[in-house]
């Protein structure tokens, strides 16, 4: 198994393994956000992943069949409901967004427009100490172009992996065409 030791939080009903990727199809209503401008708290993503401590670098390759407003899916750094870090893309506006959201009680939320249409895109989540450096590549190309520079947490275990969420819509199919933490 190319996932032994890794486990789902919030696993969706439709899932597999796919050699070192992983086929997922996030649930309707699902999301990652507290409290900040919309006044809700959802913990409800799917979200793949391994417990790591200290310094760790989670890279994801993927592609997914946005359809709906913020369908979702990418990488993350989740240390509780309320300490979390996802990055990846999003579908805003009719249109596919690279976006980041860090959380320590509250969330934030950046997003530029992902650059031409991608096939699929690279998000590198690389935790060094209290920093946390979120980068990405498009179409097979390595994450090099920086997206965010963020605080998190030093040496607290953190769930490090994958992630998908659909907030408005009904669901839709994420591959994750490559998972690793290192």
């Amino acid at each position: 198994m190319a996932f032994e030791g890794w486990a789902w939080t919030n696993e969706p009903a439709d899932w597999s393994e796919a050699g070192e990727g992983l086929r997922a199809v996030a649930g309707a209503e699902t999301d990652l956000w507290q409290k900040t401008h919309y006044g809700y708290s959802f913990d409800t993503a799917h979200m793949f992943g391994r417990t790591v401590e200290g310094d760790t670098r989670v890279t994801v390759t993927f592609d997914g069949d946005y359809a709906e407003q913020y369908d979702q899916a990418g990488g993350v750094l989740r240390i509780d409901e309320e300490n979390w870090i996802k990055a990846g893309t999003e579908f805003v506006d009719g249109a596919l967004q690279l976006s980041v959201v860090v959380t320590r009680g509250f969330s934030d939320w950046s997003v530029v427009p992902a650059p031409g249409s991608p096939a699929s895109v690279t998000i590198d989540l690389e935790r060094t100490g209290d920093t946390v450096i979120v980068r990405y590549g498009l179409d097979g190309a390595e994450p090099v172009h920086m997206l965010r520079l963020a605080y998190f947490p030093p040496a607290t275990p953190a769930l490090a992996g994958a992630m998908c969420a659909a907030p408005a819509g009904k669901g839709f199919e994420t591959r994750f065409r490559r998972i690793t933490v290192t």
